[in-house]
C-alpha cells in the first residue's frame, strides 16, 4: 500500500523565502568577488578645503513695479483720440487719451467772453469811481461779479481737463483696453502704467535672521526666466513688526531694472548674505544620507575607503560646510560612492577643476 507524505504549506513557503533571499544576495556576492578579483575600484575624489564661505538667507518674493497705476477716466464720455500704443514708454504728463469735450470747451469759451466783458466793465466803473461819478457799492458789485465768473471758469477748466488722461509718471504702458468711439465711465480700465526703472520685491525672513539684515544691505535675486543670471539690489526697508503667527518679518528690497527685463508679478529667489566665514567645505555630492545622519567615504593614505560620519553646517549650490568629522586636506569620494564599500580598496582619481 503506497503511503503519501503530507508536506505543510508553511514549510514550502519557508523554502521559497530562503531561495528568494539567496537570489537577492547573489549579485552582491558576485560584485564582492569581482572587486576582490580586480583589487580596487576607480573613484573620483576631492580634498576637504578651507575657503571663504558666505552664509546666506534664502527667501522667495514677488516683484512689483516701483510705481503702478490703472489708468481710468474721471467722467463718462466717448473716446475722441487715442495717442498711445500697447507697451509704449511714456514721459510724465504725456497726453494719452482725449474724450469728447465739445460741450465743456463751449462752456469755457462762453465764460472766457463773459469774464473779459466783466473785467472791461470793472475797469470803466473803477475810473468813474475815481471821478466820484460811480458809487463804491457799484464798484464792489462789479468786483464780486468778476470773481464769480472767474470761479465758474476755473470749474469749467477743471471739467475740461478731466476729459484728458495723461501719464502721472514716466513708465511703460500695458495693453490698451479702449478704442476711438468707446464709451468709458469712471473706473473703466483704459490701460496700466508701471514705472519699471526700479523693481521692488517684498519677502519674509525668520526673526532668527533679524539681527543679520539692515537697510542698504546687498541682495541677489534670480528668476527662472533668466537661468544662471543674478540681479543685484539692496534692502530699502524692514517692517517695524514681526508676525506673531509665523514669527517672520517683512523685508523690501529694490533692484535697478534699466532694461525693463524684470516685470511685476515675477517670482524671484532672494539671497541675502549674512556674513562670510572661513569654513571647511567639500562638494555636496560626496554626502551619503542615512536617516538623519550624513556620511562620506574617506580615502586614507593606503587608498582604503572608510565610511565616516560627518556633521554638516550651511550649504550653497554644489558645496557643503563640514563642522565635524573631517580635516583639511583629507580626500573624500565624490563619484563612485555606489560602487564602494567600507574598507574596500580604491583607485582614487583627482577631480578636475570643473568638477570642483
Amino acid at each position: 500500500m503506497t503511503k503519501f507524505v503530507k508536506i505543510s504549506p508553511l514549510f514550502i513557503g519557508a523554502i521559497a523565502l530562503l531561495g528568494f533571499v539567496i537570489y537577492l544576495n547573489l549579485p552582491a556576492q558576485e560584485e564582492d568577488a569581482q572587486q576582490r578579483g580586480r583589487g580596487s575600484t576607480q573613484v573620483v575624489v576631492a580634498e576637504a578645503q578651507n575657503q571663504a564661505f558666505p552664509i546666506v538667507v534664502e527667501a522667495l518674493g514677488t516683484a512689483v513695479a516701483n510705481e503702478s497705476v490703472n489708468l481710468t477716466a474721471q467722467q463718462a464720455e466717448t473716446v475722441k483720440t487715442v495717442l498711445f500704443e500697447d507697451g509704449d514708454i511714456v514721459e510724465k504728463g504725456q497726453l494719452l487719451i482725449e474724450l469728447n469735450d465739445q460741450q465743456e470747451r463751449a462752456r469755457v469759451n462762453e465764460l472766457s467772453i463773459n469774464l473779459a466783458e466783466a473785467k472791461r466793465q470793472l475797469t470803466r466803473i473803477r475810473d468813474l469811481a475815481k471821478q466820484n461819478v460811480a458809487s463804491e457799492q457799484l464798484l464792489d458789485e462789479q468786483i464780486a461779479r468778476v470773481d464769480a465768473i472767474s470761479a465758474q471758469k476755473d470749474v469749467a477748466d477743471a471739467q475740461l481737463a478731466e476729459l484728458k488722461v495723461s501719464a502721472p509718471f514716466a513708465g511703460r504702458l500695458g495693453i490698451r483696453q479702449v478704442s476711438i468711439g468707446s464709451l468709458v465711465r469712471p473706473g473703466d480700465l483704459i490701460s496700466t502704467l508701471d514705472d519699471l526703472s526700479i523693481v521692488k520685491v517684498d519677502f519674509s525672513i525668520s526673526e532668527l535672521h533679524l539681527a543679520s539684515v539692515a537697510t542698504g544691505q546687498a541682495i541677489a535675486a534670480s528668476s527662472i526666466a533668466y537661468p544662471g543670471e543674478l540681479f543685484k539690489g539692496e534692502i530699502s526697508s524692514i517692517d517695524s513688526r514681526i508676525d506673531p503667527v509665523t514669527r517672520a518679518i517683512q523685508v523690501r528690497a529694490q533692484i535697478p531694472n534699466p532694461d525693463y527685463r524684470l516685470r511685476p508679478g515675477m517670482l524671484l529667489q532672494i539671497n541675502v548674505e549674512k556674513r562670510v566665514v572661513d569654513a571647511l567645505v567639500i562638494p555636496e555630492q560626496a554626502l551619503i544620507p542615512e536617516g538623519e545622519s550624513q556620511f562620506v567615504y574617506l580615502v586614507d593614505e593606503e587608498a582604503i575607503a572608510r565610511k565616516t560620519k560627518v556633521r554638516v553646517g550651511q550649504r550653497k549650490p554644489g558645496w557643503v560646510q563640514i563642522l565635524d568629522g573631517l580635516d583639511e586636506g583629507q580626500k573624500v569620494v565624490i563619484e563612485g560612492t555606489l560602487k564602494v564599500r567600507d574598507g574596500a580598496k580604491v583607485e582614487p582619481i583627482a577631480a578636475t577643476k570643473t568638477e570642483q
